[in-house]
């Protein structure tokens, strides 16, 4: 554990930044972070956390069967368009909160059966089944256990770095004029192994392709931990030395 200086601490108080190493994966934003006397007592907390996460899950899946059947005689099963909203900060999930909150009419319902800060987990897709939701995601996207299970189900995963991009496919969501073009089409992933500084071109990504192809002046998003970092064009493509088109 360092500070912000990069000088190991033992300990750190309210409001002292530092920066932990060893963790086994990411934790997302917005996580507690609760310190015990060792590592057996660590494991209890952690499965026992994980058991009551998968609980709640499925105690949420059953309320919200409940709460739409009595929904649907209540509003004389007046239609909806459920989402389930991941975002990569609490901000961003505020705003899009009180934005969509102003969608609903007369006519329409939006609701919003879960939201959070994070990557879009198995959990979520298993809820957006169950509950026939559209998953969005604003500058996060989805793990791998959850590509594929929303694959398998036939779940309809989109991801935003704008917030009026988002709010406007919810009202053509709204008006039955949601279409399936708009679905983003992933030509190629690569992984940044290195990077490199350049007098020309300031700083250079060395990747390796591991999947698909990758095309030069194509959009292209920089993620880091499943959260999107960067959003532009791939300006420069090259082998070595050589271009590459």
């Amino acid at each position: 554990m360092t500070d912000e200086n990069g000088k190991k601490v033992k300990s750190a108080g309210p409001s002292i930044p530092v920066e932990i190493l060893g963790l086994p994966d990411t934790p997302a934003a917005g996580s507690e972070f609760l310190v015990v006397s060792d590592e057996k007592r660590a494991r209890e907390v952690a499965e026992y956390r994980a058991v009551r996460e998968r609980e709640r899950v499925l105690e949420r899946q059953a309320k919200m069967r409940l709460e739409n059947l009595f929904d649907q005689m209540s509003e004389a099963k007046l239609p909806s368009v459920n989402l389930i909203l991941k975002t990569d900060v609490r901000g961003s999930l505020e705003a899009l909160l009180s934005a969509l909150d102003e969608l609903s009419t007369d006519e329409v319902k939006v609701k919003v059966i879960s939201s959070g800060v994070g990557p879009i987990s198995e959990s979520d897709v298993v809820l957006a089944e169950s509950s026939e939701a559209v998953l969005l995601g604003f500058n996060v996207r989805a793990d791998s256990a959850a590509k594929r299970k929303a694959d398998e189900a036939g779940i309809d995963i989109r991801y935003y770095s704008v917030i009026y991009g988002l709010i406007d496919d919810v009202k053509a969501a709204m008006s039955g004029l949601l279409a399936p073009e708009h679905r983003e089409q992933i030509l190629g992933i690569a992984e940044v192994r290195e990077v490199f500084h350049s007098s020309r071109f300031g700083a250079a990504a060395g990747c390796m392709v591991t999947e698909g192809t990758i095309v030069r002046n194509k959009p292209i998003r920089v993620l880091r931990d499943n959260q999107v970092i960067f959003t532009g064009q791939l300006q420069s493509l090259r082998r070595f030395k050589d271009d590459v088109q």
